[in-house]
């Protein structure tokens, strides 16, 4: 189905006709025809590389095609025996790097789909939440300040609304849209005043509109046709290693060169081939190129259980990131508290009620239908749906008789000015029977700023100070105990144009509660334990965010209390002084939020910054992770947000911290392994090289199956390795650190040296005890099970004799792993062909006794590093 090229030409019941839909929406039936007859409204993706091409890729580094030319050049020299196992290898690596990639990108793709967008439409008379890729041509789709519009859009109504198109149409100003349609001919996109374009921004008001086009039929589509491949960037982690890689890279191909020529001098005569191969097998050995992929599937493995836990990680950078925090800044609606309003407590006639003994009178009806009118939730299934305090105060007013689609029914609005976070007041205007009347409610300061009278006993009298002293009184009563508080007031209008709010009649109060979590308290109390502080941001009344900051631990005293009032009357340099203390701030705007970020980020602090209305975007792109409200949140903070809270909660922010710091030490143990065998693979073929020239240390096969059993799959294992039991008791870790800080790189230098020891041992006691070929083979074993048992102590900085071995079935399946493939070697011919001898009993002692030994040296250098930690606090 196609719509009219000009719909801004149209009437907006023209457009309906021509994309056969009505004011009411779509059927279902309807809706799912057209979804499979015209596709899902998405852009197309950049095509996709073929598997093939993937596996090839996986050829393309410059140690793998050292590795080919070597295996070529051995099969050339008729040394097939060695070609094949090289050329194996080789392949085998390649499939693994294929699937571990394929892998990785899967839980990509899946996590993406969590995070898909969601808009609201017209269905069979309803209003319903669909996904932006189930959007059809014909739906009726309403728009608030916050959506980012899901299709093109051709507005049927709007109430101030205005779309940031800048992205579009370059135009830094939002548009302000109207339904008319235009006559004007060749209008441009900035001029169509009654589109609304997909991926524009609805910053403010409302509207509804039928959807003209979808996917790449949109104008964002059109574009998107022209740039379809997209550069994949890397992470900042990844980014670290791949620099890290080159230098190792350069510093193994000097020692490659260094060892080719020790082993060519030594023995002129013998084949450059095996000097080549010994080079090659150095340099391979020594460095980790599997490290890029297994952190990618760490953390994608992170990622996947921080899902499964409520945290949507949008971004792969934001997982080692959040191992760092150390300032949550948290929203106290919905992520603090559990965002059901409930309306405890009204106050007309200068009296106060509790939410049941009410007194039934003229200001207890106006204020009920000042509440109900000046109100955007929506009636769905029996159900309110929309702002929280707009729908507690639809389910109050419901139960004692005020039905909403009545009342909207018999006084329409006719005009309306939106709430917005600098105003704090919203007021519409409805008509009925031909007599306007505006309604507002807001914030108490707000709405008694704006009324000249009071409606008082049946009688509108003059807001004098004594009235208003006594309406802050009971005001402050409300906050006292964690209300919520919003005022109502009204006027009757003269004439259609009377929009302005001033000289307003105050009527009442209602004070709501909106209670803590009943987990957040732990979760405050885990930050503290951690290093972390929390704090709290609310646009509400200083004594409501006290109360409830008390509530929950975040704060003790008042003085730990700021205002946005406060915040702008002072210096940066004294503002930097008060973050130090203070840990709730009330009363504030965008604008404090973002100084708020910013001024921690000063400090040198890491800050997670959460946030729901489209105001709190530009302090979540402020923070280093931005965190967006997965049933609350509106489209615009989802999507500059570094990860998303699908339950809305703070403690799952503290799970996440978790996670990421899990994930963080897991792949710094990753390296920490890695580098310490590849390493000590390198010092012991020197050692050996340089001490004794005459003989054959390792031979290069030998050297590749090592790496080949040892490499991958005990990574991958660390990586899923549960966190340290004092994960959460430790500071958070320096973000400017790399990941050898920490005592990290002298722990791989210490360890491998040990290691190079301890293999060199089994060389020298294997030459003494029967020549060349056993000295070998002892060294082979013994570098083997040394890597075996090593990955057992590198799963922890602890004693590993105070962890449970089993917790981890991965990990302990890559050391059986190792062991299977030794057991090969020993029982069957592949150790021949490997060119291993069998070893005696008493040899077999001395390998497992010098391998064993790494256990009893992690043990020491653990407890050597523990107690200089301990001199050091």
């Amino acid at each position: 189905m196609k719509s009219s090229l000009n719909s801004w030409e149209q009437s907006s019941k023209a457009v309906l006709e021509n994309v056969n839909s009505k004011e009411v929406g779509l059927s279902e039936a309807d809706a799912k025809l057209r979804l499979e007859t015209n596709g899902p409204n998405i852009l197309s993706q950049a095509k996709k590389q073929s598997h093939i091409v993937k596996f090839l890729k996986q050829f393309a580094d410059i140690m793998i095609l050292i590795l080919l030319v070597a295996g070529i050049v051995s099969i050339v020299f008729k040394e097939y025996v060695d070609g094949a196992i090289i050329l194996a290898i080789v392949v085998i690596n390649a499939i693994i790097g294929f699937f571990q990639e394929y892998k990785a990108e899967k839980s990509l793709e899946n996590l993406k789909k969590l995070t898909t967008s969601q808009a609201k439409v017209l269905r069979d008379g309803e209003v319903k939440k669909i996904n932006c890729s189930d959007i059809v041509v014909g739906d009726i789709v309403i728009l608030e300040a916050g959506d980012i519009v899901p299709a093109d859009i051709r507005l049927i109504e709007t109430a101030m609304l205005k779309c940031d198109e800048s992205s579009l149409t370059g135009e830094s100003e939002p548009t302000l849209k109207n339904p008319d349609a235009i006559s004007k001919k060749n209008c441009g996109l900035a001029d169509r005043t009654n589109m609304a374009y997909s991926s524009s921004v609805v910053v403010y008001g409302r509207g509804v509109g039928v959807v003209v086009a979808t996917g790449m039929d949109t104008e964002i589509g059109k574009i998107a046709n022209i740039l379809k491949e997209t550069e994949k960037n890397a992470t900042p982690l990844q980014k670290s290693l791949k620099t890290v890689g080159k230098m190792i890279t350069v510093i193994v191909l000097i020692v490659a060169v260094v060892i080719f020529l020790i082993e060519f001098l030594k023995n002129p005569n013998s084949s450059l081939l095996d000097a080549f191969m010994t080079a090659v097998a150095v340099a391979v050995a020594a460095i980790p190129e599997s490290l890029p992929t297994v952190v990618t599937i760490i953390m994608a493995m992170g990622v996947g259980k921080l899902a499964k836990r409520g945290a949507i990680i949008k971004k792969l950078h934001a997982v080692e990131t959040l191992g760092c925090c150390e300032i949550i800044c948290s929203d106290k609606t919905g992520t603090i508290t559990k965002n059901q309003m409930t309306v405890k407590k009204l106050s007309y006639n200068q009296k106060t009620f509790d939410e049941i003994n009410i007194e039934r009178s003229k200001e207890f009806e106006m204020l009920q239908n000042i509440f109900v009118l000046c109100n955007d939730s929506v009636s769905s299934k029996k159900k309110f749906l929309g702002d929280p305090t707009e729908t507690a105060l639809c389910d109050y007013a419901f139960g004692l008789g005020f039905n909403k689609q009545k009342l909207d029914e018999q006084n329409p609005r006719i005009f309306e000015i939106p709430f917005d976070s600098k105003r704090k007041i919203m007021s519409c205007v409805c008509d009925r029977n031909g007599k306007t009347t505006m309604y507002s409610k807001g914030g108490v300061d707000e709405i008694l700023n704006i009324c000249s009278h009071a409606l008082i006993d049946g009688q509108v009298v003059q807001l004098n100070d004594n009235i208003k002293q006594q309406i802050l009184e009971i005001n402050n009563q409300f906050t006292n105990v964690a209300l919520r508080v919003l005022a109502g007031a009204y006027k009757p209008c003269f004439g259609f144009d009377d929009h302005e709010e001033e000289n307003m009649i105050y009527v009442g109060l209602a004070g709501m509660i909106d209670p803590p979590r009943d987990e957040v308290e732990v979760a405050v109390k885990k930050c503290g334990e951690a290093g972390m502080r929390a704090v709290m941001i609310t646009g509400d009344h200083k004594s409501t965010a006290l109360s409830i900051a008390k509530s929950v631990g975040i704060a003790t005293k008042s003085s730990e209390v700021l205002t946005g009032a406060q915040i702008d009357m002072m210096s940066d340099e004294v503002f930097l002084e008060k973050l130090k203390k203070v840990s709730v701030f009330a009363r504030v705007s965008p604008e404090n939020k973002v100084r708020i970020v910013e001024g921690f980020k000063k400090l040198g602090k890491v800050v997670a910054m959460t946030g729901d209305g489209v105001n709190d975007a530009p302090s979540l792109k402020k923070a280093n992770i931005g965190v967006g409200m997965g049933i609350t949140g509106t489209d615009v903070t989802k999507e500059v947000a570094d990860m998303i809270l699908t339950d809305d909660s703070f403690s799952t922010i503290v799970i996440a911290v978790e996670e990421g710091r899990k994930v963080y030490t897991n792949i710094q143990k990753t390296v920490g392994f890695l580098f310490t065998t590849n390493v000590c693979e390198v010092l012991a073929m020197l050692i050996c090289i340089i001490a004794f020239p005459e003989m054959t240390f390792l031979l290069p096969v030998q050297i590749l199956f090592i790496n080949f059993i040892s490499d991958s799959f005990p990574a991958i294992a660390l990586g899923v390795e549960p966190a340290e039991k004092d994960i959460m008791q430790t500071p958070p870790r320096d973000a400017k650190k790399s990941l050898f800080s920490g005592g990290n790189g002298i722990k791989i230098i210490v360890m491998a040296l040990i290691q190079a020891g301890l293999v060199v041992c089994a060389f020298i006691i294997g030459k003494h005890f029967g020549g060349n070929m056993v000295a070998s083979s002892m060294a082979f074993y013994t570098l083997n099970l040394i890597q075996a048992l090593y990955i057992l102590c590198a799963r922890t900085n602890s004693s590993i004799f105070k962890t449970n071995l089993f917790q981890n079935k991965w990990l302990l399946g890559a050391v059986g792993f190792n062991i299977l493939m030794t057991l090969i070697l020993i029982f069957t011919p592949l150790g021949k062909i490997l060119g291993l001898v069998s070893l005696s009993w008493d040899r077999w002692l001395i390998v497992i006794g010098l391998a064993s030994l790494i256990i009893v040296f992690d043990e020491i250098y653990k407890l050597i590093r523990k107690s200089i930690r301990k001199s050091d606090n």
